[in-house]
């Protein structure tokens, strides 16, 4: 059975995976990466008009984050993503004065999200690839202090990746990865209540992180570790339960997942992976000199991903992701693919 895996990730990302490992298959085992029901050799060759197998791959199996696929120097990729989120929460506000209680109500928001994302790859070196990603933001939120859509481009995101080891067989992939976001949506700390909704984090931030893969035929598993620092959001005015606030300064976040991916044919691959958050506590200052933190927040998502090939060239991915925990988002749906001309 033939593997050759170029490319994989787990949700913030798995690295580029190079080599072929030819081993006889078991009669009774599953069809891998470019097996056929009836001969696996002949559905293995190469035919007019198909693109490398390691390309296939690496489109089909990238389905949470193709910015891990390394472009050779001075070529260009476009992706477009598209993705849909539902967070559906109830909050009870409770307020004391002198002991007593003078403030108490019971709200439900939900909000429906659809992202449409371009990403722009470029090659700077064949180990190094520079990314470009501007989102648009469409949101729907029914609260009792708002209801409606907003419109508004996200934060958009600069970013790098570098491969610092050539690819061997039996070692693990590495890839390193450094991202810039950027406070060009529409931040929460500016929209007054009861007029519209956000669609950017309000603050700057810089992710590092660590990407790694192995083949181990006929499946390829990855895993992910990543940290998370912001710079504060100042000079602000928002209104807060009578309350003016001034700053906000975000915690430092850590971020780790992993999972495996597995071809089932030569044109549907499917994975499986875990991604959890950890942010820590975001210090709230007011204009008042008064000050407080929020608590520390964790985010776990269970995502599965299904990679088409629809043509020679173009690989479409669907994934499902569902939260583990409060503060994720109770399902996202999404579809990533190549946009060619």
């Amino acid at each position: 059975m033939l593997v050759c895996l170029l490319g994989l990730l787990a949700a913030q990302g798995v690295s580029a995976v190079e080599g072929a490992a030819l081993e006889p298959a078991p009669a009774a085992a599953a069809p891998a990466a470019a097996a056929a029901p009836v001969d696996a050799r002949d559905a293995l060759a190469k035919k007019e008009g198909d693109v490398d197998q390691a390309k296939l791959l690496k489109e089909t199996l990238t389905a949470a984050d193709k910015q891990y696929s390394m472009l050779k120097q001075g070529k260009f990729a476009l992706t477009y993503d598209l993705t849909y989120t539902y967070i559906g929460q109830q909050k009870i506000n409770a307020k004391f004065t002198d002991s007593t209680l003078t403030l108490f109500n019971i709200q439900n928001t939900n909000s429906h999200t659809i992202t449409n994302t371009v990403s722009l790859d470029y090659g700077l070196r064949d180990n190094l690839t520079g990314t470009v990603t501007l989102p648009v933001v469409s949101k729907y939120s029914d609260s009792s202090t708002f209801r409606g859509m907003t419109n508004a481009f996200g934060d958009m995101s600069v970013g790098a990746r570098w491969q610092p080891f050539e690819l061997k067989r039996n070692a693990p992939s590495i890839t390193t990865s450094g991202t810039l976001r950027l406070p060009t949506g529409r931040s929460p700390f500016e929209v007054n209540d009861g007029s519209s909704v956000a669609t950017g984090s309000g603050y700057t931030s810089f992710t590092l992180g660590v990407n790694m893969s192995k083949v181990i035929d006929p499946v390829a598993i990855f895993g992910s570790l990543s940290g998370t620092a912001s710079l504060p959001a100042k000079n602000l005015s928002q209104q807060q339960d009578g309350l003016i606030l001034s700053s906000v300064h975000p915690g430092k976040s850590f971020s780790f997942g992993a999972g495996f991916a597995y071809a089932l044919s030569y044109d549907i691959s499917t994975t499986l992976s875990f991604q959890e958050t950890i942010s820590g506590r975001t210090l709230l200052k007011f204009q008042d000199g008064t000050s407080s933190n929020t608590s520390m927040q964790t985010s776990s998502v269970l995502n599965f991903g299904l990679g088409v090939r629809v043509s020679p060239v173009t690989t479409v991915n669907f994934s499902i992701g569902v939260g583990l925990t409060p503060d994720t988002p109770d399902f996202t749906m999404g579809m990533n693919m190549p946009l060619n001309f």
